[in-house]
């Protein structure tokens, strides 16, 4: 009779550390829900993150600032004209797109892309009606149309502009004058036709006979 007791008294406490251990379990997958492994936070790919041709239209969509225009793949439009109009330079925000000429843009990379280039990614491109298509794009080995790199060119700017050049940054002079930049601008072809002046259409023909075009 005794060890019948024994027995029931065990078999009691081992129900009871069963119960425990399975209440225990039951809590712990109610706090969390899942395992914590399986958990995966979701991040948005910025547009910067992501560029291609299709990240790139007609010039004359982007804000006039200066001779040149800017954007801002990310929407930060408002923070990239303000560096941009600012007398005293300044750093130019993630997704800054400035653009001189329809061929070439520039665009402010994330921070740590290229500390060389200040985080500036250089595109060459050619454009058509049809739209745009990438042909070099990257930092300080790509090249312009007339041979030369862009970073030997924007690397001359005085330091607060960051690397952006206009007349008196401190950049050596491109060998195109500002009525073959308006010329160029108002022919990109994936915008609405614009009407050139006389003095216009002449610098084309010049810039056209200088490219063997």
């Amino acid at each position: 009779m005794a060890q019948n007791e024994s027995e029931g008294k065990a078999s009691t406490r081992l129900l009871r550390a069963a119960a425990a251990l399975l209440l225990a379990g039951l809590v712990t997958v109610g706090c969390s829900g899942e395992p914590e492994a399986a958990k995966e936070e979701t991040v948005a790919t910025l547009p910067t993150q992501n560029i291609t041709e299709a990240s790139f239209g007609c010039i004359s969509d982007l804000t006039p600032v200066d001779r040149f225009f800017v954007g801002n793949l990310n929407g930060d439009l408002d923070a990239t004209v303000a560096v941009a109009s600012a007398a005293e330079g300044g750093v130019y925000p993630v997704g800054s797109v400035v653009q001189l000429v329809p061929t070439e843009v520039m665009v402010k990379r994330e921070a740590g892309f290229n500390p060389v280039t200040k985080d500036w990614e250089y595109f060459d491109l050619d454009i058509s009606a049809a739209g745009t298509k990438i042909l070099t794009r990257g930092a300080d080995e790509v090249k312009n149309r007339f041979g030369n790199s862009c970073q030997d060119c924007h690397v001359k700017a005085a330091p607060q502009f960051d690397l952006i050049c206009k007349t008196d940054h401190g950049c050596d002079p491109i060998p195109i004058n500002d009525v073959m930049i308006r010329a160029l601008q108002k022919t990109d072809p994936r915008c609405e036709a614009q009407p050139l002046t006389t003095e216009e259409a002449d610098g084309l023909k010049q810039l056209q006979a200088a490219l063997a075009i």
